[in-house]
């Protein structure tokens, strides 16, 4: 009980630098990684990797247009990526085993190899990894921030902290960003008389509480601490409120982005990351997906075609202006940009009744075309991050239903992801619950088509 209890979340910061450096982890560089992820799964053959040539009952409707780098072809639903494709690279033999929704996400965040779906992860995902391994002294901010974070999937949890404590979750930011009166609550007091009393009352607080510590042997006080101590940089740290405060970007700059609640919310993430913030996802869900609120695109949940037609212009925008803003302010050796969902969809297109009438989809009971879940080949972007840019990794056939060259699975794609934020995932271990070393990642080697030009 006493270990099960204390687990990973009672590490000291001196065993967290320990376990840092063990990993190749350095203070020098701050990297950063955005993560932009599509919950539900996004269709790979209407966007990203469009096939002209297939029957019909698997080709879009969607026409393929060249892009700013020869032979890359998008659907037309993406004018903006096309213009920017010299700044980005596909992978488009992305792979797995997990057909449900808890299952592929899992799979994908966090490595986990089982294609069972369950009701929370077995493993820690890798945002919560890596900010334990990357931790510092006081931060003014979180390292690890979601911005309409990844958390869950009807009531199943996609990510999370695991046996490696809750301390080292996200600090969630909620709510619509493109609203007049968007604010991030707790952030930063107005007055820095108020955070001196803050300060002074906290620091009695602690000195009363020793005795408390002292006999605290399951280690779940120093977990509250954690939360503790965020709170109060939160409030006592003029610069987290002004890292949220979207007010501070000129207008021309939103208008990019684009004034709804995803071109705000990736608005958001680039000012995080910029302001020294490590980790930042952002799931592009809700109303603008269309009557379900997600990318879950069977045919009884959306007509998928027009649900592409709704949301894909707003994506197009939002995620076009990421990475071009990324680029001109220089961030783009430092900041790493994924945009990828859980799996594709099918590329046999299904027709089916619709279960309700709404955006993107008929009236009840009319029929309609969807596509349903597909793990075994689909297609995630990589922008930023010093990588080799304006390229293609892999290929799916000429239906895009399995991957037919260079194969990749989600071990090496947060493979990846560590080695950019200098974490060496295969000489890293962390304790489960019983105290027993468990690897942060079980197989898969960076994508080395993605190593920096």
């Amino acid at each position: 009980m006493r270990v099960g209890l204390g687990g990973f979340a009672g590490l000291s910061l001196p065993d967290a630098l320990r376990l840092r450096a063990a990993s190749g982890s350095g203070a020098a560089a701050r990297t950063a990684v955005i993560l932009v992820w599509l919950r539900g799964g996004c269709s790979h053959l209407d966007t990203f990797d469009p096939k002209p040539d297939a029957p019909s009952e698997f080709r879009s409707p969607f026409r393929a247009i060249s892009t700013r780098v020869p032979g890359l072809q998008l659907t037309e639903l993406l004018p903006g990526l096309a213009r920017v494709a010299d700044k980005f690279t596909l992978v488009r033999s992305m792979t797995h085993t997990g057909g449900g929704h808890p299952a592929g996400s899992l799979q994908m965040l966090t490595g986990d190899i089982d294609p069972q779906d369950k009701r929370k992860p077995v493993f820690p995902d890798w945002m919560t990894v890596a900010n334990l391994l990357r931790r510092q002294p006081a931060p003014a901010l979180p390292n690890y921030i979601g911005v309409n974070g990844v958390t869950q999937y009807d009531g199943f949890g996609i990510a999370g902290a695991a046996y490696v404590g809750e301390g080292h979750g996200p600090f969630l930011v909620h709510g619509d960003p493109n609203t007049p009166d968007f604010e991030v609550p707790n952030i930063g007091l107005g007055d820095d008389a108020q955070a001196r009393r803050l300060e002074g009352r906290v620091d009695l607080k602690t000195k009363l509480d020793r005795l408390d510590r002292a006999v605290d042997g399951a280690g779940a006080m120093r977990t509250l601490d954690q939360f503790e101590a965020q709170a109060l940089h939160l409030l006592t740290r003029p610069e987290a409120r002004r890292a949220f405060d979207l007010g501070g970007e000129p207008a021309a700059l939103r208008d990019r982005y684009g004034r709804n609640r995803w071109g705000q919310q990736l608005l958001l993430a680039r000012r995080l990351v910029e302001a020294g913030v490590d980790i930042v996802t952002s799931v592009l869900d809700g109303p603008l997906c269309g009557r379900v609120a997600n990318w879950d695109d069977h045919a009884v949940n959306h007509h998928i075609f027009d649900a592409l037609k709704f949301r894909m212009p707003v994506v197009d925008q939002a995620v076009s202006a990421l990475i071009e803003d990324v680029y001109q302010r220089g961030l783009d050796r430092r900041v790493l940009v994924v945009v990828s969902g859980e799996f594709g969809r099918t590329p046999r297109i299904t027709r089916v009744a619709s279960s309700g009438g709404g955006v993107a989809s008929a009236p009840e009971g009319v029929v309609q075309p969807g596509r349903d879940h597909w793990p075994s080949a689909f297609t995630n972007l990589w922008s930023g991050g010093g990588i080799q840019t304006g390229g293609i990794i892999g290929a799916s056939d000429a239906r895009g239903e399995q991957v037919a060259e260079r194969r990749v699975e989600p071990g090496d794609f947060l493979a990846t992801i560590y080695r950019h934020l200098g974490i060496d995932a295969g000489h890293v271990a962390l304790p489960d619950f019983q105290g027993r070393p468990v690897p942060i990642l079980p197989r898969g080697q960076p994508i080395a088509e993605l190593r920096g030009a």
